[in-house]
């Protein structure tokens, strides 16, 4: 981080502990605001009919959910509890239970609007199943390969097709640059709930917009401006502080639109290795619903 801004309460486990119950409520909010997008889009391209949640198996940290489509074939979906906005889709286990990790859905949203998109990935893992529990795991070296389905809604206007698919895939481009360079700074925490995300990292990447908690000598005497989106810009903040692949990103207001429509998206990247080690982790779940339940 940038002249290592101090870290507050936020970051020590006391506060933590403090704070996980409104936390908690959070993540619930948050994940019914998703819920209720999301079942916005199935009704309008008629998903939400496509197949049906069969079984469901629960775990302090993970929901999986048993699918079968109207074509009688079954898939499971792993939601976890930290990451409302997306869910991950295996294929069926075979006899000794091995199967494979097919997509990344997220769907995520902002006051304007909603992104939604298919992420492709590879990954393998193994699913065993008893009367009542079910134990899953994934092996190391799960990969992101590319998105192949995405919709947009921004304001009043629906986007889909090639145009959503040619900006979303820009956008995760944008994502994965800004996350690896937030991930390699000196002192970063390299886990932290989303609230205390957007709380700490805002201020280093747009000080123009905030009014506290601004690196210190942020702004100095000579520094260049340039005015984009309504924002003036420090070009030379930018420089002194950004690789050069991210000055131009920042200056034009493009990154500060991603984080606007895309916090979440944001968040889930800059998170992606606790999420593939929350995965790697045998989880045995506890099965609350089935087919005659």
């Amino acid at each position: 981080m940038m002249n290592k801004p101090r870290l507050r309460n936020r970051n020590m486990i006391p506060g933590r502990l403090f704070l996980i119950p409104h936390f908690s409520f959070l993540i619930f909010l948050f994940a019914g605001c998703v819920s209720l997008v999301e079942k916005a889009g199935q009704a309008l391209d008629g998903s939400a009919f496509a197949e049906k949640k069969i079984a469901v198996y629960k775990a302090s940290n993970m929901e999986l959910w048993e699918m079968r489509s109207k074509a009688g074939e079954r898939s499971f979906i792993i939601n976890l509890v930290s990451y409302p906005t997306i869910k991950l889709r295996c294929s069926e286990p075979d006899e000794q239970g091995e199967f494979n990790l097919v997509s990344l859905d997220y769907i995520g949203g902002s006051p304007h609007g909603w992104n939604e998109f298919k992420l492709d990935v590879s990954g393998e893992g193994k699913l065993v199943f008893e009367e009542k529990t079910a134990a899953i795991s994934l092996k190391p070296d799960i990969e992101q390969i590319q998105i192949s389905f995405a919709r947009i809604k921004r304001y009043d206007t629906r986007l889909s097709g090639n145009e959503a698919l040619t900006l979303l895939r820009n956008r995760h481009e944008r994502i994965k640059s800004i996350t690896e360079w937030m991930r390699g700074r000196d002192n970063t925490p390299k886990e932290m709930y989303v609230n205390f995300f957007e709380e700490y990292w805002k201020p280093i990447l747009f000080p123009e917009i905030v009014s506290k908690q601004m690196p210190l000598n942020w702004k100095q005497e000579n520094d260049q401006w340039h005015r984009a989106e309504s924002v003036n810009w420090n070009k030379s903040y930018s420089e002194r502080a950004f690789p050069e692949e991210l000055r131009e990103i920042r200056n034009s207001g493009t990154l500060l639109r991603d984080w606007e429509e895309a916090l979440d998206w944001i968040y889930n990247e800059y998170e992606w290795n606790k999420i593939k080690e929350v995965l790697e982790k045998e989880t045995v779940l506890q099965k609350i619903k089935g087919p005659k339940e």
